[in-house]
This record gives structure tokens, C-alpha cells and sequence, in this order.
């Protein structure tokens, strides 16, 4: 007989590729609770029920949205950003012809804070790229996140992770409830809710793609899945960055660790340092 568990697990699985171990019926009681309550549930077992027979688009939604990791924060790990700062961006620059944009991708945003980082380390090498237009995506399968990205409103909390006072004063506007995004940086970056399982095509080619600290959420076959689904929307020399606790050994064999340190990947053959 199939469990409360395993059918909301089954359905996260399907809608949004997390894959969750039996270990972890104590996360989805308290992260669902709110649910449950705001649809008069009385326990995980008439979720399933509903999620099984009468589930709405939104509580379908809801349940991922709750489920999402949406821990984020400026400049995370540093190495990464200090890697596109002085190796990527440059190359990508001088082998791009004059006029055409260099595209960005951060894969699984959250609230903004990766996507903004990139944004800040193109502004601070403007003279390096002599003003060639930049485009910066970021995505989330979560709204809440996507909204909160979108306002670029952060509270004192969160611009302590990751930025030095230089940068908060100069990308920055202090506001009563927080810090915001001012609006030369807010406009370079595009926020799109996006579930990384389905088609990616409608997104466009990138030539980097940060999707740090995702696949850790997945099994095996979906982390083959997503890889291959991002490396079709990669420029043929693209970099794809990944967390450190991640690697595509064993999942895309043509997709090569081209920087240590990092987590810096590309086809076989294409040249960074």
C-alpha cells in the first residue's frame, strides 16, 4: 500500500524533479503544515488524498513552492564570481564579435541574489568589456522567490552575506524595510518563474550558465536529464558553473571540469583557465 509520503514525494518528484528519502517525512510535515491548515487538511495523509484526486494547479504549486530550498546569498563561495570576473567574461569578450550580446543564465535564482552577483561583476569590469551588452536570466520553479527577486528589496540580514560596504553602497539604496537594488543594476537582470524540467528551449543559448547547488536535490536520472537539457541551450564554448559538492562524472560525459576550483565545465576541447 502506498504511503501519505510516498505519493506527495512521487508528486514532487514529477513536478518539480526533488527527490526526497524516507528520512526526510519530518521536512515535509513541517514545511506542508501551512497547507494543510489553509485547506482544512488534517494530516499528510488527506493531502495525498487530494493531491491524488482533486488537486488544484495552485496547491499543486503551492506544495513545490513550500518544498524548494531558497537559501541564497550575494557572491556565494566566492571562487566562482573571482572565475568569471577575470577569466570568463574577458574570453567570452574578445571571442564574440563586436555587437553581440554575451547571455547569462542562472539556473534556480531563488530570490536574486546569484543573478544580481553576476550583474555586479559585469558593472565592475564595464571598462574590460568596452560597454558590450550583457543579458542576465535568472529562473526559479518557486513564484514567491521570483517575486522577491524581482523587487530586489533584501533585508539587513541578507546584504551581509556576501557584500562589502562598497558594494552595498554603490548597488544599494537603503529604504525603511530594507536594502534594494538600485535601478541601473535592476535592470539588468530578466526574472522568468521556470521549472528546469520542462523545455528550455523558449529561454535561448547562453554562453554561462550557473546552476550551483541544484542537482543535489535530484536522482541520478534527473540529473542526466537537466544536464542534457542545459547543455543543448550552452553555446558550443559555454561554461556551465556547478556547486562545489557537485560534477558531471558519470551523468554528461561530454561536459569536461575546465577549471579547479571551481566547478567549471565545458565540451571537450574548449580552452579557459
Amino acid at each position: 500500500m502506498t504511503t501519505p509520503f510516498e505519493v506527495i514525494a512521487s508528486h514532487l518528484h514529477a513536478r518539480s524533479g526533488l527527490a526526497l528519502g524516507s528520512d526526510k517525512l519530518y521536512l515535509l510535515e513541517s514545511r506542508l503544515a501551512p497547507i494543510m491548515r489553509a485547506e482544512c487538511l488534517a494530516d499528510l495523509g488527506a493531502l495525498a488524498t487530494k493531491l491524488q484526486t482533486n488537486a488544484t494547479e495552485s496547491l499543486s504549486r503551492a506544495v513545490v513552492d513550500a518544498m524548494t530550498t531558497n537559501e541564497s546569498l550575494f557572491f556565494r563561495d566566492g571562487t566562482p564570481f573571482d572565475h568569471l570576473r577575470t577569466v570568463a567574461l574577458p574570453q567570452f569578450h574578445q571571442r564574440r564579435p563586436p555587437g553581440q550580446p554575451l547571455r547569462l543564465w542562472s539556473a534556480a535564482s531563488s530570490t536574486g541574489q546569484e543573478a544580481y552577483s553576476m550583474a555586479m561583476t559585469v558593472s565592475e569590469i564595464a571598462g574590460v568589456l568596452a560597454d558590450r551588452r550583457v543579458e542576465i536570466i535568472g529562473t526559479d520553479i518557486a513564484s514567491a522567490p521570483v517575486e522577491r527577486a524581482n523587487a530586489g528589496l533584501y533585508t539587513p540580514f541578507e546584504v551581509q552575506r556576501g557584500l562589502n560596504g562598497q558594494q552595498l553602497a554603490h548597488y544599494f539604496k537603503k529604504e525603511p524595510s530594507g536594502w534594494r537594488i538600485t535601478p541601473k543594476l535592476r535592470a539588468m537582470v530578466t526574472f522568468r518563474e521556470w521549472n528546469l524540467l520542462s523545455p528550455l528551449t523558449p529561454l535561448g543559448m547562453f554562453d554561462i550558465v550557473f546552476c550551483r547547488n541544484v542537482l543535489i536535490y535530484f536522482d541520478s536520472p534527473t540529473k542526466v536529464r537537466v544536464l542534457e537539457a542545459i547543455r543543448r541551450q550552452m553555446a558550443p564554448d559555454g561554461l556551465l558553473y556547478l556547486g562545489a559538492s557537485e560534477t558531471t562524472l558519470g551523468l554528461a560525459p561530454d561536459l569536461l571540469r575546465v577549471a579547479q576550483g571551481c566547478g567549471v565545465y565545458a565540451r571537450a576541447g574548449v580552452a579557459t583557465t
